[in-house]
């Protein structure tokens, strides 16, 4: 039987150069015929010779080794880090993808024989990685955090969809392709796990609670009806104790109002018999009193009559006598006071007109006083002033007069003893025109003294000066 040929090999050539092959025939056998497969999983993959018409070309390929492609399958660690989701969120995945070259399917095989012929399974893996790569980034960008989360076959179906039909074009199948992580460095899977984990530990308290709740509740129904059938118990031995009590009161209230009945009527017979004693002292004592009232009564009606003879009688006449006296030192404070008021109002009456007329006097002194001073003004002044200065010489030395003891102190000059306290009484007297002429305006140094001894002010007006 002729060996048949290669589909694979022949649909290539019928792409390069237009035409089929050169079928074989049992004298020159096709190098296009399919291999089995090695131990290694490897098949060739020869293409057809570009010049098959040419001899040479043809030997030199015969003498050539066979080029082999790989179909084993090839895990491949899918890593995307650090890429922005939908909501700009950056998490890093890591998926386990399985893939091969479909050696089963001619399209496919022809077209991996075309990308991957002479590339090693590393550089074949990386190809493809490098695709899936891509297409999981892609997916993740128009995916949120939480659908990758919390749907993950979602997400692997649509990188398995998505790769398989850019894959399948090279010749490659996706056999797999499975989530295997999901991390970010933000910790947003972390907070989102957070809450999840709150709430089934708060669904697990409140179950827990509710567990205990309705534990408790059996716990308390079953020591309610526990206590109920203890209090039950309990009553009914009340009920039997009372109903022996009052049983046993009502016997001893039986026996004790009888005693009691016994001991009253032995009392009540005592009392009456007291009674009866005691209405008759009572009765004599009743008319021992009226007999000592009656006389009592008599006495008293002997006194009174005793008292108007020796008391009421010179009483009133002594009332009489000290009334009559009373009225006549009456009138004669009258007559009295009326006296002394008389004696009074006429003695005020010439003190007054006295009064008046030293007034008048002393008001005409005064207006010739006022007229001189008009006259006289400066000069008048002065002789007044002058005539009060003894007075003052003698009111500044009054209170040595009184003085018991004087102690100078001396600081070693200057006089000591009685002309030290001339000296300062001097000199007081000496500031005096300064203050009086502060005071009045007027100054007594104008005032010209003459050899004789009178005192010539600068008005020419003559004042005597008393020494």
């Amino acid at each position: 039987m002729p060996p048949r040929p290669c589909p694979v090999l022949s649909s290539t050539f019928q792409l390069y150069f237009g035409h089929q092959p050169p079928q074989p025939t049992a004298s020159r056998p096709s190098r296009f015929l399919p291999e089995p497969p090695s131990h290694g999983g490897w098949r060739s993959c020869l293409c057809p010779p570009l010049h098959p018409a040419n001899p040479e070309v043809g030997e030199r390929r015969t003498k050539e080794r066979e080029p082999l492609i790989s179909l084993n399958t090839l895990t491949l660690n899918v890593k995307s880090e650090k890429v922005y989701t939908r909501h700009g969120v950056p998490i890093s995945v890591t998926g386990i993808a399985q893939v091969k070259i479909q050696g089963q399917n001619k399209e496919m095989l022809a077209a991996a024989c075309q990308m991957f012929l002479g590339k090693t399974e590393a550089e074949i893996a990386h190809i493809a990685l490098e695709t899936l790569e891509g297409h999981q980034r892609a997916i993740m960008a128009h995916m949120t955090v939480e659908e990758i989360y919390k749907d993950r076959q979602k997400f692997s179906e649509q990188v398995f969809k998505v790769a398989s039909s850019d894959l399948v074009n090279m010749g490659i199948s996706v056999v797999s392709y499975t989530l295997k992580d999901i991390h970010d460095d933000q910790d947003y899977l972390h907070s989102l796990g957070k809450a999840r984990t709150a709430q089934v530990q708060k669904d697990a308290r409140i179950g827990e609670a509710e567990a205990k709740r309705d534990a408790g509740i059996r716990e308390a129904k079953a020591k309610q009806e526990k206590v109920s059938a203890q209090y039950l118990s309990e009553i009914e031995m009340a009920k039997a104790q009372r109903d022996y009590e009052l049983k046993k009161a009502a016997y001893d209230i039986e026996v004790n109002t009888r005693r009691a009945q016994a001991d009253l009527a032995y009392q009540l017979q005592v009392a009456k018999t007291k009674q009866q004693i005691e209405e008759q002292r009572v009765q004599v004592q009743v008319v021992e009193r009226a007999q000592q009232v009656a006389v009592q009564e008599q006495e008293i009606a002997r006194r009174e009559k005793e008292l108007e003879a020796r008391v009421r009688k010179p009483a009133e006449a002594e009332r009489y006598k000290l009334e009559r006296l009373a009225a006549a030192e009456k009138s004669q404070l009258i007559m009295q006071a009326e006296a002394e008021a008389e004696s009074v109002r006429m003695r005020g009456e010439a003190e007054a007109f006295a009064i008046g007329a030293r007034a008048r006097a002393e008001a005409e002194q005064m207006a010739k006083k006022a007229e001189a001073f008009q006259l006289y003004q400066e000069a008048a002044q002065l002789d007044m002033l002058l005539e009060k200065l003894p007075q003052v010489a003698e009111e500044i030395s009054g209170p040595l007069t009184s003085a018991k003891k004087i102690t100078l102190v001396s600081s070693g000059s200057g006089t000591m003893g009685a002309a030290k306290v001339t000296g300062e009484v001097l000199d007081i007297l000496s500031r005096l025109p300064e203050s009086v002429e502060r005071l009045t305006g007027v100054s007594i140094s104008q005032v010209r003294v003459s050899r004789e001894g009178a005192v010539e002010p600068s008005c020419q007006i003559p004042v005597h000066v008393t020494e």
